[in-house]
C-alpha cells in the first residue's frame, strides 16, 4: 500500500476539506514519529495515518467499524485496517486496541493535532512554528475550547506511551512543525 494510493482513498470517501487536512497532518506526524521509532517503515505509518479517519465522513456513528468494511473492499492489508482503527479503543466499537508503537502514537495524537490545529488558529501567526507547549497546556485546561478534543483520550495516550503530557505535547508540536513546513 503507497501513501498515493491511501490519500486517493481517502478522498474517495471524504469530501470535507478539514478531514482529509486532518488526515494529511495525521500521516505527516506520524511520519515524523516513524523517523525515531520505526524508520525503516516511514511510508507504512504514513499510510496508516492517512487512513485512520476513512469512514468518518460518511459513517460517523460507526467510526472505526465501518471502516474495516470499506478498506477491506479497497484491498487494504488487515494489518494496515487494525493499525489505523486502533486509535477508536475505547471511544467506538473498534475491535483493535492499540498495541503497537505506532498505534499508541497515533491514539494519543489524533485528538491532540486537532486541539494543537485549533490552538494554532487562535495565534496571530495562525501556525505552529512559534506555538509552546505553554500554549497548547493552557487551552487543554479549558474544556470548552476545542470541546470535541477528548482530554482523556489525550491524557490517556500519553499514559499509554509511558510519556508526560508535556513530552507528548512538545513532541506532536514538533512533529506538526515538519508537516507545516513541508506542506504535508
Amino acid at each position: 500500500m503507497t501513501l498515493s494510493k491511501a490519500e486517493e482513498i481517502l478522498k474517495k470517501y471524504n469530501k470535507e476539506p478539514f478531514l482529509l487536512q486532518h488526515g494529511q497532518t495525521v500521516s505527516g506526524v506520524l511520519g515524523y514519529f516513524a523517523k525515531t521509532h520505526d524508520p525503516t517503515r516511514e511510508e507504512y505509518w504514513r499510510v496508516v495515518g492517512m487512513l485512520h479517519d476513512t469512514d468518518f465522513e460518511q459513517y460517523h456513528e460507526e467510526h472505526c467499524v465501518k471502516g474495516i468494511e470499506i478498506l477491506k473492499s479497497e484491498g487494504v492489508p488487515d494489518d494496515i485496517i487494525a493499525s489505523a482503527l486502533s486509535h477508536g479503543w475505547g471511544m467506538t466499537k473498534s475491535p483493535y486496541e492499540p498495541s503497537h508503537i505506532m498505534e499508541k502514537i497515533l491514539y494519543a495524537t489524533d485528538e491532540l493535532t486537532g486541539l494543537i490545529g485549533a490552538t494554532a488558529l487562535m495565534r496571530p501567526s495562525k501556525s505552529v512554528s512559534d506555538m509552546e507547549v505553554s500554549s497548547v497546556k493552557k487551552k487543554f485546561k479549558d474544556k470548552k475550547f476545542a470541546a470535541g478534543c477528548s482530554r482523556d483520550v489525550i491524557k490517556q495516550g500519553a499514559e499509554n506511551l509511558g510519556w508526560t503530557l508535556e513530552e507528548l505535547m512538545q513532541e506532536t508540536i514538533l512533529a506538526m512543525r515538519e508537516v507545516e513546513a513541508n506542506g504535508n
